[in-house]
């Protein structure tokens, strides 16, 4: 069973997003730098592909069903979920916003990324671009989603978002929240550290493939997030989710592998399971692309439920398969299915990398499925 959404706008929901349409352009390449090749748009590739899993193409404006396990093609249109959209006729939650300091971590002290010579070479496919960093202090913000339903002093399931705030992601919790589709919950958006791709502190903390980012979550956010909006978080691993785009998305299947005590669900846009770590870890020296090169292979199945998306145009298609987010997701999804995990997997034709098009028509029933078999009550 499908759901047929509605064409609703986002409006001032999701930061910087732009009307759901048909057939969305094709997202821009970034403006060229001086003395630097501008890139090249990433290609468009067809999921029925030789190689690519075999999926279920859905009626176009419509999405799986959250019940559904499996490989979901859905588009070219995208039109919004009718949660994505505010309606005063549901109890609104409150944001608890506060920041934090890298001088008061004692697990991200801060880096950024030197400035490259104009005239640097690009790397050879299958080559890392040589990098080097600096020390530099972040403030990091962090918005707590407490919805209107909450029972101060109880012990409440929560979803920790990377590159918060959030402002969709909660605007969705209000409304699913109402309609008793999700339990009454915490959502703990975490700006990350600054910066951008290998060399920078988001790219060390999201694109190292360790439990340290878990770690740091568990010990100074968790406790701050408490404390700040006066709310209880659960200690059990089936009422926590992991979420994020991007690099924060491989970051969010990193926390839930290496501590699966803490994380057993996943929620990720164009995840990067590719080769960008940063520095190189000799024990797991392609990065994210060892997730579905090796360590999920090689290893028993965990207690993951996991969400994932990527769209046609995508990161990569320049021959560099360690550096293709869509032959990386469709790896992951071979190998969640091999491995017998509950995952549902959707390719999103007409849409680029985390598209937000593509998010807001896609959210509400990634929640969904995501939280599927925990209690709406408890």
């Amino acid at each position: 069973m499908f759901r047929f959404l509605s064409t609703a706008f986002i409006i001032g929901l999701m930061a910087g997003a732009i009307p759901a349409i048909a057939q969305a352009p094709a997202t821009p390449p970034p403006p060229a730098v001086a003395g630097r090749a501008q890139r090249p748009p990433n290609p468009t590739r067809d999921p029925h592909t030789a190689g690519y899993v075999k999926a279920t193409e859905l009626p176009d404006g419509t999405v799986p069903s959250p019940k559904a396990d499996g490989n979901f093609i859905i588009g070219p249109t995208h039109p919004a979920a009718p949660e994505m959209t505010v309606s005063e006729s549901v109890p609104q939650g409150t944001i608890y916003n506060f920041t934090m300091e890298s001088t008061d971590s004692k697990f991200y002290s801060g880096v950024a990324r030197d400035n490259p010579p104009a005239n640097a070479p690009p790397p050879q496919p299958g080559q890392r671009r040589q990098v080097s960093s600096h020390p530099a202090p972040y403030t990091r913000k962090v918005a707590v989603y407490v919805p209107k339903q909450y029972v101060p002093g109880t012990v409440a399931p929560f979803i920790v978002g990377a590159d918060g705030p959030d402002r969709g992601l909660f605007t969705a919790l209000d409304n699913l929240i109402a309609e008793h589709k999700l339990p009454v919950m915490i959502a703990v958006s975490i700006g990350n550290g600054s910066g951008d791709g290998p060399g920078s502190e988001r790219g060390l903390e999201y694109d190292t493939m360790s439990g340290k980012y878990a770690e740091f979550v568990e010990a100074e956010v968790l406790p701050r997030a408490e404390k700040e909006a006066n709310v209880k978080l659960t200690k059990d691993p089936e009422g926590r989710v992991a979420m994020g785009g991007s690099s924060g998305g491989s970051v969010s299947v990193a926390m839930a592998w290496f501590h699966p005590e803490w994380y057993h669900r996943v929620l990720v846009y164009s995840a990067t399971m590719v080769n960008n770590q940063y520095p190189v870890d000799p024990q797991i020296p392609h990065g994210g692309w060892e997730m579905h090169e090796r360590l999920m292979p090689n290893s028993p199945a965990k207690p993951i439920r996991i969400w994932m998306e990527v769209g046609d145009r995508d990161n990569g298609g320049t021959g560099d398969e360690m550096h293709d987010w869509v032959i990386a997701n469709e790896n992951m999804a071979k190998v969640l299915a091999a491995k017998g995990y509950h995952y549902q997997f959707v390719f999103a034709i007409n849409a680029g990398h985390t598209d937000r098009a593509v998010k807001a028509q896609t959210l509400p029933e990634a929640l969904e499925y995501v939280w599927q078999g925990y209690p709406i009550g408890k």
